[in-house]
């Protein structure tokens, strides 16, 4: 039987390491676990803390391809972090400069979101959960 409990991970290739580790680890408060540098693939690997049972992978290698639309393009649309108050997130994006969208009401939960965009341009999403 297939039997899976929860998403691991998310993993994520970033253009500017430096710039990516900063948003979210500083920005978006995710704890750095582990940090290493593979020398053979001179890529950076940055293990994030979301909560006890997620994380995200970011990654960085040298010249990655650009996404080719937004949201649009083929494979992973966005990546949603589920908050509790959307409104002090939204504050908080804006007063460090992340340009955040109007926050919408899904119509098929009642729930609020909104989006805004990683460095290299990736959709993430705030859901707010009450």
């Amino acid at each position: 039987m297939f039997n899976v409990s929860h998403i691991h991970h998310v993993a994520i290739i970033c253009s500017d390491y430096k710039t990516s580790k900063f948003f979210y680890s500083e920005l978006l408060g995710f704890d750095i676990i582990r940090e290493t540098y593979r020398e053979e693939r001179q890529s950076f690997k940055l293990d994030l803390k979301i909560n006890e049972n997620e994380q995200i992978e970011l990654f960085s290698f040298p010249h990655p391809p650009i996404r080719p639309s937004h949201p649009e393009a083929q494979g992973l649309r966005h990546l949603a972090f589920a908050v509790s108050d959307l409104d002090a997130c939204v504050k908080h994006l804006k007063e460090n400069k992340i340009e955040v969208e109007d926050i919408h009401t899904d119509h098929l939960t009642g729930q609020r979101f909104t989006f805004f965009s990683d460095p290299d341009n990736l959709p993430l999403e705030l859901y707010e959960i009450t």
